[in-house]
């Protein structure tokens, strides 16, 4: 596994990418990006850690949204790989939060 630096709203990341998942990993951290900077620019909340929950959860509600016919078509293995891969970036947001829960 190899890594790549990342910046979500400003602030830079070292990020553990498996071989061949660099295109999927920088259209994840591009969502995020925007995600994010569309809550910052809205004004109303300033913490980064409330501004990434705030973020995550709309990624997620605007992913169980998507109607199964517009889903990419998947096996059971690649559901049970997709749901791996969730809990890692959940794993790496944890990290990134430290033990106070804070990115900076």
């Amino acid at each position: 596994m190899k890594q790549i630096d990342v910046s979500i709203l400003g602030q830079s990341y070292v990020l553990g990418c498996p071989d061949g998942g660099d295109a999927l990993l920088q259209a994840s951290v591009k969502a995020v990006d925007r995600e994010m900077t569309a809550i910052r620019n809205a004004g109303k909340v300033k913490a980064r850690e409330r501004i990434a929950v705030l973020a995550a959860l709309n990624l997620a509600y605007k992913l169980e949204q998507r109607p199964a016919a517009t889903a990419p078509p998947s096996s059971a293995g690649e559901s049970v790989a997709a749901q791996v891969d969730v809990e890692a970036l959940i794993a790496r947001i944890d990290q990134a939060l430290g033990e106070h829960g804070q990115l900076l």
